[in-house]
Protein backbone atom coordinates (compact mmCIF):
# COMPACT_ATOMS: atom_id res chain seq x y z
CA UNK A 1 0.00 0.00 0.00
CA UNK A 2 2.65 2.27 1.01
CA UNK A 3 4.09 1.82 -2.36
CA UNK A 4 0.78 2.25 -4.41
CA UNK A 5 1.05 5.47 -2.49
CA UNK A 6 3.93 6.66 -3.03
CA UNK A 7 3.38 5.95 -6.84
CA UNK A 8 0.25 8.54 -6.71
CA UNK A 9 2.21 11.00 -4.75
CA UNK A 10 4.66 11.27 -7.78
CA UNK A 11 2.01 11.05 -9.95
CA UNK A 12 0.36 14.26 -8.92
CA UNK A 13 3.68 15.76 -8.96
CA UNK A 14 3.44 15.75 -12.60
CA UNK A 15 2.01 18.54 -14.83
CA UNK A 16 -1.45 17.65 -15.75
CA UNK A 17 -2.30 17.23 -19.19
CA UNK A 18 -3.96 20.70 -20.99
CA UNK A 19 -7.45 20.17 -21.88
CA UNK A 20 -9.01 23.93 -22.21
CA UNK A 21 -5.86 25.58 -22.90
CA UNK A 22 -4.74 23.81 -25.96
CA UNK A 23 -7.33 24.34 -28.29
CA UNK A 24 -6.98 28.41 -27.48
CA UNK A 25 -3.16 27.77 -27.82
CA UNK A 26 -3.72 26.42 -31.42
CA UNK A 27 -6.14 29.20 -32.41
CA UNK A 28 -3.31 31.87 -31.41
CA UNK A 29 -1.28 30.06 -33.59
CA UNK A 30 -3.43 29.98 -36.52
CA UNK A 31 -3.89 34.15 -36.02
CA UNK A 32 -0.44 34.68 -35.67
CA UNK A 33 0.31 32.35 -39.15
CA UNK A 34 -2.43 34.76 -40.70
CA UNK A 35 -1.10 37.71 -39.66
CA UNK A 36 2.52 36.42 -40.73
CA UNK A 37 0.91 35.65 -43.77
CA UNK A 38 -1.05 39.02 -44.42
CA UNK A 39 2.04 40.82 -43.22
CA UNK A 40 4.56 38.74 -45.80
CA UNK A 41 1.51 39.30 -49.24
CA UNK A 42 1.91 43.11 -48.18
CA UNK A 43 5.74 43.60 -48.56
CA UNK A 44 5.39 41.29 -51.74
CA UNK A 45 2.96 43.55 -53.10
CA UNK A 46 4.88 46.71 -52.02
CA UNK A 47 8.31 45.24 -53.91
CA UNK A 48 6.97 44.82 -56.93
CA UNK A 49 4.97 48.46 -56.89
CA UNK A 50 8.34 49.33 -56.27
CA UNK A 51 9.89 47.35 -59.04
CA UNK A 52 7.62 48.69 -61.52
CA UNK A 53 8.02 52.48 -60.45
CA UNK A 54 11.73 51.92 -60.75
CA UNK A 55 11.34 50.48 -64.33
CA UNK A 56 8.94 52.79 -65.00
CA UNK A 57 11.61 55.51 -64.17
CA UNK A 58 14.08 54.04 -65.99
CA UNK A 59 12.02 54.26 -68.79
CA UNK A 60 11.31 57.81 -68.37
CA UNK A 61 14.84 58.16 -68.14
CA UNK A 62 15.75 56.47 -71.44
CA UNK A 63 13.39 58.85 -73.14
CA UNK A 64 14.41 61.97 -71.59
CA UNK A 65 18.30 61.08 -72.81
CA UNK A 66 17.48 61.68 -76.67
CA UNK A 67 15.44 64.51 -75.90
CA UNK A 68 17.01 67.90 -77.20
CA UNK A 69 15.05 71.42 -76.99
CA UNK A 70 17.87 72.91 -79.25
CA UNK A 71 17.42 70.25 -81.49
CA UNK A 72 13.90 70.00 -81.77
CA UNK A 73 14.07 74.18 -82.07
CA UNK A 74 16.70 73.85 -85.34
CA UNK A 75 14.41 70.63 -87.00
CA UNK A 76 11.45 73.24 -86.93
CA UNK A 77 13.58 75.65 -88.31
CA UNK A 78 15.07 73.57 -91.37
CA UNK A 79 11.27 72.71 -92.15
CA UNK A 80 10.49 76.40 -92.85
CA UNK A 81 13.60 76.59 -95.04
CA UNK A 82 12.41 73.73 -96.59
CA UNK A 83 9.01 74.69 -97.23
CA UNK A 84 10.24 78.27 -98.41
CA UNK A 85 12.95 77.15 -101.09
CA UNK A 86 9.78 74.58 -102.47
CA UNK A 87 8.11 77.38 -102.63
CA UNK A 88 10.58 79.50 -104.51
CA UNK A 89 10.75 76.85 -107.07
CA UNK A 90 7.41 76.68 -108.28
CA UNK A 91 8.23 79.85 -110.73
CA UNK A 92 11.71 78.12 -111.83
CA UNK A 93 12.16 74.35 -112.47
CA UNK A 94 8.53 73.18 -111.26
CA UNK A 95 6.89 75.58 -114.28
CA UNK A 96 3.46 75.93 -111.58
CA UNK A 97 1.36 78.92 -110.86
CA UNK A 98 0.94 77.79 -107.31
CA UNK A 99 2.67 75.00 -105.41
CA UNK A 100 0.37 73.71 -102.32
CA UNK A 101 2.64 72.37 -99.31
CA UNK A 102 0.41 70.05 -97.14
CA UNK A 103 0.56 70.78 -93.03
CA UNK A 104 1.33 66.97 -92.48
CA UNK A 105 4.22 66.89 -95.14
CA UNK A 106 5.88 69.20 -93.45
CA UNK A 107 5.09 67.34 -89.94
CA UNK A 108 6.60 64.18 -91.67
CA UNK A 109 9.28 65.41 -93.01
CA UNK A 110 10.16 66.88 -89.36
CA UNK A 111 9.77 63.42 -88.10
CA UNK A 112 12.20 61.91 -89.79
CA UNK A 113 14.69 64.74 -89.71
CA UNK A 114 14.78 63.99 -86.18
CA UNK A 115 15.12 60.20 -86.71
CA UNK A 116 17.73 60.04 -89.17
CA UNK A 117 19.99 62.69 -87.55
CA UNK A 118 19.83 61.49 -84.04
CA UNK A 119 22.63 58.92 -84.37
CA UNK A 120 24.87 61.21 -86.02
CA UNK A 121 27.74 62.42 -84.38
CA UNK A 122 26.98 66.49 -85.03
CA UNK A 123 23.14 66.04 -84.68
CA UNK A 124 20.95 67.95 -87.74
CA UNK A 125 23.67 70.62 -87.84
CA UNK A 126 25.66 67.89 -90.24
CA UNK A 127 22.82 67.40 -92.47
CA UNK A 128 22.70 68.34 -96.35
CA UNK A 129 19.85 68.04 -97.39
CA UNK A 130 18.59 67.36 -100.85
CA UNK A 131 15.13 68.38 -102.32
CA UNK A 132 13.64 66.96 -105.60
CA UNK A 133 10.01 66.80 -106.93
CA UNK A 134 9.22 63.75 -109.09
CA UNK A 135 6.80 65.39 -111.88
CA UNK A 136 5.45 63.34 -114.71
CA UNK A 137 8.57 60.73 -114.44
CA UNK A 138 11.29 63.80 -114.19
CA UNK A 139 13.33 64.31 -111.13
CA UNK A 140 13.36 67.95 -110.41
CA UNK A 141 16.00 69.59 -107.89
CA UNK A 142 14.06 71.50 -105.94
CA UNK A 143 17.27 73.24 -103.52
CA UNK A 144 19.90 72.07 -101.26
CA UNK A 145 20.35 73.19 -97.45
CA UNK A 146 22.81 73.29 -95.84
CA UNK A 147 21.72 73.31 -92.39
CA UNK A 148 25.44 74.70 -90.59
CA UNK A 149 27.68 75.93 -93.21
CA UNK A 150 30.06 76.33 -90.70
CA UNK A 151 30.26 72.71 -90.30
CA UNK A 152 32.01 70.01 -92.53
CA UNK A 153 28.60 67.87 -93.76
CA UNK A 154 28.74 64.31 -92.15
CA UNK A 155 25.68 63.11 -93.76
CA UNK A 156 22.91 63.69 -97.00
CA UNK A 157 19.88 63.44 -97.18
CA UNK A 158 17.52 63.61 -100.40
CA UNK A 159 14.22 64.26 -100.14
CA UNK A 160 12.47 62.68 -103.00
CA UNK A 161 8.45 64.03 -102.99
CA UNK A 162 5.53 63.53 -104.94
CA UNK A 163 2.68 65.17 -106.79
CA UNK A 164 -0.25 64.34 -105.59
CA UNK A 165 -2.75 62.75 -108.10
CA UNK A 166 -5.36 61.03 -105.93
CA UNK A 167 -8.43 62.16 -104.15
CA UNK A 168 -10.49 65.35 -104.61
CA UNK A 169 -7.49 66.94 -105.49
CA UNK A 170 -7.25 66.40 -109.43
CA UNK A 171 -10.91 67.56 -109.79
CA UNK A 172 -10.46 71.00 -108.45
CA UNK A 173 -6.87 71.57 -109.62
CA UNK A 174 -8.41 73.45 -112.55
CA UNK A 175 -9.42 76.16 -110.36
CA UNK A 176 -5.91 77.21 -108.77
CA UNK A 177 -4.68 77.15 -112.33
CA UNK A 178 -3.22 80.75 -113.23
CA UNK A 179 -1.51 82.68 -115.66
CA UNK A 180 2.11 84.14 -115.27
CA UNK A 181 2.40 87.92 -114.98
CA UNK A 182 5.35 87.17 -117.40
CA UNK A 183 4.43 84.90 -119.92
CA UNK A 184 0.94 83.96 -121.65
CA UNK A 185 1.57 80.79 -121.04
CA UNK A 186 -1.21 79.04 -118.79
CA UNK A 187 0.29 76.84 -115.99
CA UNK A 188 -1.08 74.69 -113.68
CA UNK A 189 -1.12 74.38 -109.87
CA UNK A 190 0.24 71.59 -108.25
CA UNK A 191 -0.04 70.08 -105.03
CA UNK A 192 2.44 67.51 -103.25
CA UNK A 193 1.19 64.27 -101.40
CA UNK A 194 1.68 63.39 -98.03
CA UNK A 195 4.13 60.49 -98.83
CA UNK A 196 7.56 60.79 -99.51
CA UNK A 197 11.16 58.74 -100.14
CA UNK A 198 13.83 59.51 -98.13
CA UNK A 199 17.97 58.45 -98.73
CA UNK A 200 20.35 58.62 -96.32
CA UNK A 201 24.38 58.35 -96.81
CA UNK A 202 26.71 58.74 -94.33
CA UNK A 203 29.61 61.05 -96.34
CA UNK A 204 32.24 59.74 -93.52
CA UNK A 205 31.26 56.04 -94.01
CA UNK A 206 31.14 53.39 -96.93
CA UNK A 207 27.56 52.05 -95.14
CA UNK A 208 25.02 51.50 -97.78
CA UNK A 209 22.32 54.09 -98.85
CA UNK A 210 19.54 54.02 -96.14
CA UNK A 211 16.37 54.18 -98.24
CA UNK A 212 13.19 54.92 -96.49
CA UNK A 213 9.24 55.16 -97.74
CA UNK A 214 7.35 58.19 -95.76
Amino acid sequence: MQLVSNLISEDSSLPSTPTLDAPSKRLSWSKLMQKLHSSQSLDSDSDTHSSLDDASDADLSESEMFFDPTEEALCKEVVQLIALNLTDAKDGVLHCSKLLIPEKLLEHIEHELVHLSVSEPCGLRGALIDLCVEQDGVYEAAGQIAVDSCLVPTFQLTLVLRLDSRGLWPKIQGLFTGRSPASPVVRRALKLSTGFRVIKRKLYSSEELLIEEC
